[in-house]
């Protein structure tokens, strides 16, 4: 089952969400802020999708990081930075098993109206 990853107030995994409704894609949402998210995961994310694709630069919580920890997170000190702030990560995230896919925009959509999600 596709997991999707995300915040709860977080507008665009809403819209997300109410697109996957609207296309009868079923799916188990994990709030990342309230279920918190395994070291496992944000190093398997890390590896295979990279700190460049899976943080967020434009958001409040990278502008309110520390010089220190933005040269962390630009260095090996990601996955540490990430656990403690799992907000830096771009929502949503759609975990489809063997594959994931980071944001909504038409690719995203596209994949995910795709055949075997």
């Amino acid at each position: 089952m596709l997991v999707v990853y995300g915040i709860g107030n977080c507008d665009t995994c809403r819209k997300a969400k109410k697109w996957l409704d609207a296309h009868s894609i079923e799916y188990r949402f994990h709030d990342f802020r309230k279920d918190g998210l395994e070291p496992s995961t944000i190093a398997a994310w890390l590896a295979e999708i990279g700190a460049d694709r899976l943080i967020n630069r434009r958001g409040t919580t990278w502008r309110n990081l520390s010089d220190a920890d933005k040269q962390a997170v630009e260095g090996t000190g990601a996955a540490g930075i990430i656990g403690r702030e799992p907000t830096l990560i771009k929502r949503p995230v759609f975990d489809l098993g063997d594959s994931r896919l980071i944001g909504f925009d038409d690719a995203v959509q596209s994949a995910l109206a795709g055949p075997g999600v």
